[in-house]
């Protein structure tokens, strides 16, 4: 079994959906079940209705939410493991208050040393504080084989006994660690290193297999730092906001950090994600931090965008224009569906609308001329001929002003391609 597992604490970030997509593609490689478990242990930070949002963007990537469960659900059995724990001696009560441990760090600090919790603590104040913690106690050392990482190893005394129930509700590494026992492979964010000697103990602990893990490095804004809730484009809600299709982002976080999946997808031509579940294999991603690219993300968007019927296109938006011509010769010229609807609202808006600083006067000249209707009865070359014989323009002076009216920009489709399919829209009978 494979597994999901986001906070309903904020915005599905993009390192996260990666972790989604990777996981549900081996999951079909592997002919496992794969579920969606949203993490909302964390009650105070928890976002209302955040749950529901993750599902449905989840559901825009073609990800199955059927098999979702809420981990709040499970926390009755949390409780009980705890006190399983408990009573064989492999946690205990610390009543220790966040007063004494935060002496305790400061004397670590003024040490010059890094600071870690020490057992003998656990009931210097037992008969001070009515409200202690559960910890587990970290007796071994700690190693195991990461997917895309190598051999990892932990030692036992960098290692310490860590908090896992807190008034009485499990922390995240506890809650996850008894959640994981059917997981086969866990793929997750790097951030997620540290937690995972903790997760390994507890299971350990409690006779559950082992389980595979593989922790993807963190990706990079265009700033050469980590993507942080201040970079947009580190929403996926805010990425699909702007017009790029989900299987567009879909494939471009899993070919990130991975030349060989890239290079297929660009040989082949792939558009799905669906089709590389023969190609995915976790070891070949890079271990190494990889750059968030949103050019690139444009560009597998456009060819997207370039290979759908015009009529897949016009269904995905109500307010285009119904006319597949049309969409076919100006889908050529963007690289998302916000673009060309941008795109055709200029070039189909009335005449008088149409302005440019630059070319201003011959704009003008140009629209003076056009509203006699009837040129646009004629065939490109005749247009062509005509118009430019009324405007006495010519050249550069002639052939700019006029793509602007007819499309909206300076450079791109041939004029010949762009006039037949919009002629009738300037003319007023559509």
């Amino acid at each position: 079994m494979l597994r999901f597992a986001p906070s309903p604490t904020g915005d599905l970030h993009v390192g996260n959906m990666r972790a989604a997509i990777i996981s549900y593609i081996l999951s079909l490689k592997m002919d496992e079940k794969f579920i969606v478990r949203i993490e909302d242990t964390d009650v105070d930070r928890n976002i209302k209705d955040k749950e529901k949002e993750i599902l449905e963007l989840l559901s825009q990537f073609e990800i199955p939410t059927k098999h979702y469960i809420l981990q709040s659900d499970n926390f009755d059995l949390h409780r009980e493991i705890a006190q399983k724990l408990l009573d064989e001696g492999k946690a205990f009560y610390c009543y220790c208050t966040k007063e004494f441990l935060e002496s305790k760090r400061e004397e670590a600090s003024r040490l010059k040393r890094p600071f870690r919790y020490q057992d003998a603590w656990a009931e210097l104040e037992k008969e001070t504080n009515p409200h202690p913690v559960v910890r587990f106690k970290m007796t071994d050392s700690i190693s195991f084989v990461d997917e895309i990482k190598g051999k990892l190893f932990f030692d036992k005394k960098e290692l310490e006994s860590f908090v896992i129930m807190r008034n009485n509700l499990p922390t995240y590494n506890f809650a996850c660690a008894i959640d994981d026992k059917d997981m086969t492979l866990i793929v997750r964010g790097e951030d997620h290193v540290s937690n995972t000697p903790k997760q390994i103990a507890i299971k350990n602990a409690l006779g559950y297999k082992e389980a595979r893990y593989a922790h993807l490095p963190i990706l990079l804004g265009e700033d050469g730092k980590k993507m942080s809730k201040r970079d947009k484009s580190s929403s996926v809600k805010w990425l699909l906001s702007q017009g790029l299709f989900a299987k567009a982002i879909a494939l471009y976080l899993l070919i990130l950090g991975n030349s060989k999946l890239e290079k297929y997808i660009l040989d082949n031509k792939v558009l799905n994600y669906k089709d590389l579940v023969a190609e995915v294999d976790i070891s070949q991603f890079s271990n190494n931090s990889v750059h968030f690219d949103y050019k690139y993300l444009l560009f597998l968007n456009r060819e997207i965008l370039r290979s759908m019927e015009a009529s897949e296109i016009i269904k995905l938006d109500s307010s285009l224009p119904k006319n597949e011509a049309l969409i076919d010769v100006f889908k050529l010229e963007v690289s998302t569906i916000l673009e060309l609807k941008e795109l055709l609202d200029y070039a189909l808006a009335p005449l008088e609308s149409k302005v440019s600083k630059e070319y201003e006067s011959e704009i003008n000249t140009l629209k003076d001329c056009l509203e006699d209707k009837s040129l646009f009865d004629l065939d490109y070359e005749d247009f062509k001929k005509a118009l430019m014989e009324k405007s006495g323009l010519k050249g550069k002076s002639f052939f700019k002003p006029l793509r602007i009216i007819l499309s909206g920009k300076e450079h791109g489709i041939e004029l010949d391609k762009i006039y037949p399919v919009i002629r009738d829209f300037l003319k007023g009978e559509k």
